[in-house]
């Protein structure tokens, strides 16, 4: 048997029994020093050594610049959502201040918004209502007045006339005129004419037809500078009363005896086709007789006469 003999070689102990028993002691401490060395200081020896084992721990799992990342992202989010926890505090805070400080304020000036709101369409309604109403009577006098009831329809229109400056009182106002005239009561129809042509409130249409139904019933009683001064702005061609207002006026002009001016006047309503026909026939027998020449077209005036049956004489 061989005799052991005890070496120090390096740090390890060898035994030595036989040259092959020596060399594969050798070989183990080897591997042991080696694996020693790997793990407390890796090094080149580590990676030119055959014998080094991989089982040191992942880098990814124990990299020290790895988990500060981590950390400090971490750490970043935290203050996000804190600081957004913040905000939203201090939004509610100043919303709520905000609620106690002009909530009152608010809350009754929306109120006061409704309730003017309300009134207004309350008061359209009944303005409506009521105008609905005045329409359906003042209908209702109108065939009365149609039918011949002149004192019904008088009494119909009398409360439509009065306490209102709208088309339904304006247009009861000069039907009223209308009766008074036809009964005989010329100062009052005149009256209700002069009130209803210098009412700034009324629709212009009335007002112009009550200032040619005014003239005519007072043109007799006045000068004729008066209906001349009155009408001279209707009496041009184009105005819708040029008919009636250029034959007041140029009567007007003939009682002041100043034919140059009354048959042109006469002549501009004769061959205007927006008049009444009945109208230009007249005027053009006046213009012939001023000794205007009111026919613009011979046979124009010859057909309108065949049209009106003959009544219309010819020009002179």
């Amino acid at each position: 048997m061989a005799r052991p003999v005890g070496a120090r070689l390096g740090g390890a102990f060898f035994i030595e029994h036989s040259p092959v028993c020596a060399k594969k002691c050798f070989d183990n401490c080897n591997r042991v020093l080696i694996r020693i060395t790997a793990r407390s200081d890796p090094g080149p020896l580590a990676s030119r050594s055959p014998f080094l084992q991989v089982d040191r721990p992942l880098a990814s799992t124990s990299d020290p610049q790895t988990r500060a990342d981590k950390l400090a992202v971490r750490k970043s989010a935290e203050q996000d959502v804190l600081m957004r926890e913040v905000d939203e505090a201090v939004r509610r805070d100043q919303l709520e201040g905000a609620a106690r400080q002009y909530g009152l304020i608010v809350g009754g000036a929306l109120l006061a918004l409704l309730l003017a709101l309300g009134a207004w369409l309350f008061w359209r309604d009944r303005q409506e209502a009521e105008r609905e109403t005045r329409s359906e009577q003042l209908v209702t006098a109108f065939d009365e007045l149609e039918s011949g009831a002149l004192p019904q329809a008088d009494e119909q229109l009398a409360p439509l006339a009065t306490g209102k400056d709208d088309a339904a009182a304006i247009a009861a106002s000069l039907a009223r005129a209308g009766i008074a005239l036809r009964d005989n009561r010329r100062p009052e129809a005149m009256q209700i004419f002069q009130a209803v042509a210098d009412n700034e409130a009324a629709p212009q249409p009335f007002r112009d037809l009550a200032a040619v139904r005014l003239s005519a019933a007072q043109f007799e009683d006045v000068e004729p500078t008066v209906i001349i001064e009155r009408l001279r702005p209707l009496a041009v061609p184009g105005n819708p009363w040029f008919g009636s207002a250029g034959e007041l006026v140029a009567m007007a002009y003939l009682k002041q005896g100043r034919a140059d001016l009354a048959g042109p006047l006469l002549a501009a309503i004769a061959q205007d086709e927006n008049v009444p026909q009945t109208l230009r026939s007249r005027t053009r027998q006046l213009a012939g007789l001023l000794g205007v020449d009111a026919v613009g077209d011979v046979d124009e005036t010859l057909a309108a006469m065949r049209t009106g049956g003959g009544s219309a004489a010819a020009p002179q």
